[in-house]
């Protein structure tokens, strides 16, 4: 329990996208904690977690500055993080979800809003320090991938801590997060057969466990840490104590050819995330957790067991590419995967034009 003065209060705090998720498992931890007053669970369905106040509400809705009034702090963990979603209608709807939320606790002179992007947003590249600082600028190209999501939700931040000055806003950017129903495109990257790498450069790896993103949401809410805070495992895995402990060997090909070839499959709508996510397992975005060290966090999770735990939890599935096959394509090997990936670009191509001409 973090320690509480006897002038203050404990906080009311509220959670979005309570129901399923990082949020559900952030309520959970924090239902019974007496280090807030009270608990709060908005969401725009009721969940299973018991002994909080849950108030149904889509968090895009204007109306939910109504349902703020009595809250001293806010963990915005309402969004959609959906790998193979729409990227225009994903990024809508995290943008107006995070918008509506800071508007909102500012209506509400909710005191503190804590927000969840991703240490991705410092961008990842074969030149990058490792690790990086945290106040490292934000480096990463805007794209239609989740990455892009998060630079924008930062922007939004940014000009909301203009426009409110009063709002006190703590953004966490974790590393690559593991975690039971956490799907992106380094956890699908250990679901292939072999690891993708890019020649000159070897990648070093740096994981956030679900558990240990849970308890730094905790010091954020409650004031410890504050402004950008980088959480994630101590140190980081080289590239070869992965394949050691994952048991994958590496595929190696040229840098040019894997990101125009990636490009192409994700403009034939193939694979579901833009070329610039594969920077995100061939080059290093570790990342120095200073600021939670500073307080006395310790992350639960080392590296070697969150990477030992993605492992299992990735049984039954294969991508190659960042595409997940199917069960009669995940018997093929890891080269074979990536011919049938861009053979299947290949043909698609020659339909569309073969459509065109007929079409003309």
């Amino acid at each position: 329990m973090v320690p509480t003065s006897k002038r203050h209060r404990p906080p009311v705090v509220a959670v979005t996208g309570a129901a399923a998720g990082l949020g559900r498992a952030f309520l959970a931890h924090v239902a019974s904690s007496a280090d807030f007053r009270r608990v709060v669970a908005i969401d725009d369905q009721h969940g299973d977690v018991e002994g909080v106040a849950w108030r149904v509400i889509d968090v895009r809705d204007p109306l939910l500055a109504n349902l703020l009034s009595d809250i001293d702090v806010l963990v915005h963990l309402a969004g959609d993080h959906t790998l193979d979603a729409d990227p225009s209608e994903r990024r809508g709807y995290n943008l107006r979800a995070a918008q509506t939320v800071l508007t909102a606790s500012a209506a509400a002179r909710v005191r503190r809003v804590v927000l969840v992007t991703s240490a991705m947003v410092y961008g990842a590249a074969p030149d990058n320090p490792v690790p990086l600082p945290e106040d490292a600028p934000v480096a990463a190209e805007p794209d239609s991938g989740l990455v892009g999501d998060y630079l924008e939700i930062e922007a939004l931040v940014r000009r909301s801590l203009r426009s409110h000055p009063g709002l006190e806003v703590t953004v966490l950017r974790p590393a690559a997060v593991v975690g039971p129903g956490v799907d992106t495109v380094v956890t699908r990257h250990f679901e292939a057969p072999r690891l993708l790498t890019v020649k000159g450069c070897a990648p070093r790896w740096q994981f956030c466990h679900v558990d240990d993103l849970v308890t730094a949401l905790k010091l954020a809410a409650l004031g410890v840490v504050s402004g950008v805070v980088a959480v994630g495992s101590d140190g980081w895995l080289e590239q070869e104590q992965v394949e050691e402990i994952s048991g994958l060997r590496r595929l190696e090909l040229p840098a040019g050819l894997t990101f125009s070839t990636a490009q192409r499959l994700h403009r034939l709508g193939l694979t579901p995330a833009p070329a610039t996510d594969l920077h995100y397992v061939v080059y290093p975005w570790v990342t120095d957790c200073a600021s939670l060290r500073a307080v006395g966090w310790k992350p639960a999770w080392t590296n070697e067991a969150a990477l030992e735990h993605l492992l299992e939890l990735r049984e039954g599935r294969h991508a190659v590419v960042g595409r997940r096959l199917s069960g009669k394509d995940a018997t093929i090997t890891a080269a074979a995967g990536t011919v049938a990936v861009i053979g299947t670009a290949a043909t698609a191509a020659i339909v569309r034009r073969a459509r065109r001409k007929r079409r003309s």
